[in-house]
């Protein structure tokens, strides 16, 4: 399989190649043979994960973040705070942006993206025949861990929002509502990245995660997942919960790592953007960025 990952860039218009970081590493581990026995060992056992978060947040870390700017063509002039003034690598990592860097789309009939990110999208979850690979079906009560928690969401739609470890790193509501105390689903931590994903799409309902609800009056009620990968020391949440939350308000960040977050709608509750359908249904990932239009809620 190749290693080449290329997605629609929404703002650009054209269609783009992912700079993958570690692309040797994940390529050996998901396309060798013997790449099973480290995937066993390292990633499902979680504790390289750990060690690697741990290393990340040591004072010495903070020497990488010059050169990771520089390969990954990061932008300096959206950090809320100076690239110098980082203690560690996790702090340039789960950075904060200034204010206006991401403007959430206006209306209450207009749903956000909840992060920056490569993103999927399908109307209605029991037509996907496929994702990434012919046969790969999404398991809703694996993931909700629950088939009663699944059911409202059988026919309903998905937003799969994968993060780089380029990206923005800082996860937010996509709708207005009443959010609900966040669920923990334990798991391993196997990488999101593509490589990894097209191999094996199950990844999202056997990895670490947890689960939220929002209640809006006008998208019924949101599922939304925080899905853990290889390397992500954790995921911290910065909304206290439960308490009624804005649409583009900060619900937590991911510390170092690939990720993805999760957004499901009941049947028929939001009409998702045309590209993000289109790019979805080639298999394609369309790059948006937090707070910008996601969907919209259909009239009555």
């Amino acid at each position: 399989m190749s290693a080449e990952i290329q997605y629609l860039h929404r703002y650009e218009g054209r269609m783009e190649t992912e700079k993958v970081f570690g692309a040797g590493w994940l390529k050996f581990i998901y396309d060798n043979p013997l790449g099973i026995l480290p995937l066993w060992v390292a990633i499902k056992r979680g504790w390289f994960s750990r060690w690697y978060g741990r290393k990340m947040s040591h004072p010495e870390s903070r020497l990488k973040i010059p050169g990771f700017i520089r390969e990954f063509e990061i932008d300096e002039a959206e950090f809320a705070e100076s690239a110098e003034s980082f203690s560690c690598f996790n702090d340039f990592f789960s950075r904060k942006l200034k204010a206006g860097a991401r403007p959430v789309c206006e209306g209450a009939d207009k749903v956000a993206f909840p992060a920056d990110g490569r993103h999927l999208g399908f109307h209605d979850l029991s037509l996907i025949s496929s994702i990434f690979v012919k046969g790969q079906r999404f398991d809703l009560p694996s993931l909700f861990g629950s088939a009663e928690l699944a059911q409202p969401y059988e026919q309903g739609s998905i937003v799969m929002s994968r993060l780089c470890p380029v990206d923005y790193h800082r996860f937010h509501f996509p709708v207005s509502g009443l959010a609900n105390e966040t669920k923990l689903i334990n798991g391993p931590l196997y990488s999101v990245n593509p490589i990894a994903l097209r191999k094996n799409i199950s990844i999202f309902w056997q990895n670490k995660r947890y689960l939220s609800f929002i209640d809006s009056p006008e998208t019924g009620r949101v599922a939304q997942f925080l899905v853990g990968a290889t390397c992500v020391g954790s995921v911290s949440l910065s909304a206290k919960l439960p308490r009624e939350v804005s649409k583009g308000e900060e619900f937590g960040y991911f510390s170092f790592g690939g990720s993805s977050v999760l957004t499901l709608f009941e049947k028929n509750r939001v009409a998702l953007c045309d590209d993000l359908l289109e790019c979805s249904s080639k298999g394609i990932e369309l790059y948006a960025r937090v707070g910008d239009e996601m969907g919209t809620v259909p009239s009555k």
